[in-house]
């Protein structure tokens, strides 16, 4: 017997693969500093978990609605609207096991053998291999650290073709951290507006930007039909275990999603919507003590990383990673042991300074390396220093 032909090309997660590699060192005895996995380091906030065990207590123990609860999908609604100036009605959500699913579920609503999706790099590890698990062709847009690691409408416009199906995107941004201001998303949505495609706008770092807040690219009226708005309560509410994910879109594509899911997945944990109704609810004030925390170890890394050799860096105004264009270490060797690429770079520091990172080259930036300061201001310290002593 052998496997699918479509799980010969379906490569693995980079982010998973180093956090998987970090545990197995540490299983080993080593003392490893991961830097690697996009996961917040703090506890889900305690009011959401009593929601979960009354939610419990309450038994709501049986299969949920394939897209949420209806009165979730309000709560969605009211938060888009406070939060995003976004009006969506329950019949145009769908409530996921995460905002993975969400993108996955819209994917393969959309693309078929062939069609185009282009992909604004860096992108997020995931965004390329979704797009070939459904026989579509993913198009890169290359940016750099010189413009912020974000496209231009030259750019966008000159990428789009008669097979263009779908673009997806994120902001902020993983990996880079970068966000698109009001303006660059207005002239963007100038490009798409005359184009029949739609556009997936990933926005689970919503909540974790450090100076205005993200604009959401489906608030400009001549597009609103043409955007789908993904987010979830991974990133901002610590919940990554919990799986909650959501999108809103236009009706038709929604009830898609929705009967695609229904042949996979079918509805969404229970206890978990029970208790993300109540994140819905709650002032996004109430969670800013993580997003001050993540703007500190921001700002401090930018200093001990300005000191790395080799590293050129620019300030990210969002998520939680720092995104160093790394080329200039390329054709240097260091004990022995030759740098080519940010992947043989994250190999040699986690070999030579016990640090975990992630190849920039899984985000279609080749020229790059992400860290996460998602952990301790001690951890991150000592995995800087390591990672200075490596390379002087």
């Amino acid at each position: 017997m052998q496997l699918a032909p479509r799980l010969q090309n379906l490569r693995q997660s980079a982010t998973l693969y180093m956090a998987a590699k970090a545990r197995e060192l540490k299983s080993e005895g080593k003392d490893i500093i991961s830097l690697s996995l996009g996961e917040p380091d703090f506890e889900t906030p305690q009011f959401i978990k009593d929601a979960a065990i009354q939610a419990i207590n309450d038994n709501w123990n049986h299969y949920p609605p394939v897209g949420g609860y209806l009165d979730l999908k309000q709560a969605i609604a009211e938060k888009f609207k406070r939060d995003n100036n976004l009006d969506y009605s329950p019949s145009q959500i769908v409530v996921s096991t995460g905002a993975k699913q969400s993108i996955f579920n819209v994917i393969q609503c959309l693309v078929d053998d062939g069609d185009e999706v282009i992909l604004p790099a860096p992108y997020w590890v995931s965004y390329a291999d979704m797009v070939t698990l459904a026989d579509g062709v993913y198009k890169e847009i290359k940016t750099g650290i010189g413009q912020d690691f974000k496209m231009t409408p030259e750019q966008l416009e000159a990428a789009i073709t008669p097979q263009t199906k779908l673009m997806i995107y994120s902001s902020p941004c993983n990996p880079s951290g970068s966000v698109y201001s009001h303006d660059e998303l207005k002239a963007l949505a100038e490009v798409i507006a005359k184009h029949d495609i739609i556009v997936i706008s990933d926005e689970i770092y919503e909540h974790i930007t450090f100076d205005e807040r993200p604009v959401s690219l489906a608030s400009f009226s001549e597009v609103y039909d043409k955007v789908v708005t993904v987010n979830g309560l991974a990133k901002g509410f610590a919940m990554t275990g919990w799986r909650i994910g959501y999108i809103g879109a236009p009706e038709w594509l929604a009830k898609a999603c929705e009967a695609f899911q229904g042949q996979v997945t079918s509805g969404t944990n229970s206890i978990a919507q029970r208790a993300a109704i109540t994140a819905m609810q709650t002032n996004p004030r109430q969670i800013n003590y993580m997003t001050e925390a993540f703007k500190n170890r921001r700002d401090m890394v930018m200093e001990l990383a300005r000191e790395i050799p080799g590293f050129k860096v620019r300030e990210p105004k969002g998520a939680f990673y720092l995104f160093p264009d790394v080329s200039a270490l390329f054709g240097k060797t260091f004990n022995g042991y030759t740098i080519h690429t940010p992947e043989d770079l994250s190999r040699y520091l986690l070999e030579h300074a016990l640090v975990a990172t992630v190849s920039g080259e899984s985000f279609g930036s080749p020229n790059c390396l992400r860290l996460s300061y998602a952990a301790s201001e001690k951890d991150l310290r000592e995995a800087y220093r390591r990672i200075k002593a490596a390379l002087s």
